[in-house]
């Protein structure tokens, strides 16, 4: 008999279907929500967590309705791309990592979306938009959603 019982690990898929349903659920991955998966899935909280860190697609924090994911890779930097992120700050009040007050944007950057011939590229939530000028970054973000922090819709004046 062993020194120490082997552990049974969940059966696969397990542990990401669980927590793909609590994301789906609540827009993130509370505390107490994996805690109570842990458990459930008879495994330690630092390996929930661990393949929660490893993901990008799961959040520990609340996100907003809409995504803005600004490409800074190489391509999409040397033709703006840096521009249309300090834009899009400025229209939402934001920064990179941080979701607007009332719950609609949140905004990141990226190192490459792909579409490289297009670039500079943004993408708000499942929509690629190359090809960008800084005077167009406010009439996308209008489509996806009434606007920046509080009740200011955003404005597409000043460049």
């Amino acid at each position: 008999m062993p020194l120490i019982a082997p552990h049974e690990h969940p059966p696969t898929g397990a542990v990401l279907g669980r927590l793909h349903e609590i994301h789906s659920a609540r827009g993130y991955l509370p505390e107490a929500d994996l805690r109570a998966a842990a458990q459930e899935l008879a495994m330690p909280l630092s390996q929930l967590y661990s393949a929660v860190s490893f993901y990008s697609a799961f959040s520990f924090e609340p996100r907003g309705k809409h995504t803005v994911q600004v490409c800074l890779g190489t391509a999409c930097y040397i033709r703006g791309g840096d521009r249309l992120l300090e834009k899009i700050e400025t229209l939402l009040a934001i920064k990179p990592g941080e979701t607007t007050r009332d719950g609609e944007f949140t905004l990141e950057t990226v190192h490459c979306l792909g579409s490289c011939s297009m670039s500079p590229v943004i993408r708000v939530d499942e929509e690629t938009c190359g090809r960008l000028r800084v005077d167009r970054v406010a009439r996308i973000l209008k489509r996806h959603g009434p606007g920046g922090p509080g009740e200011k819709p955003v404005e597409e004046s000043g460049s």
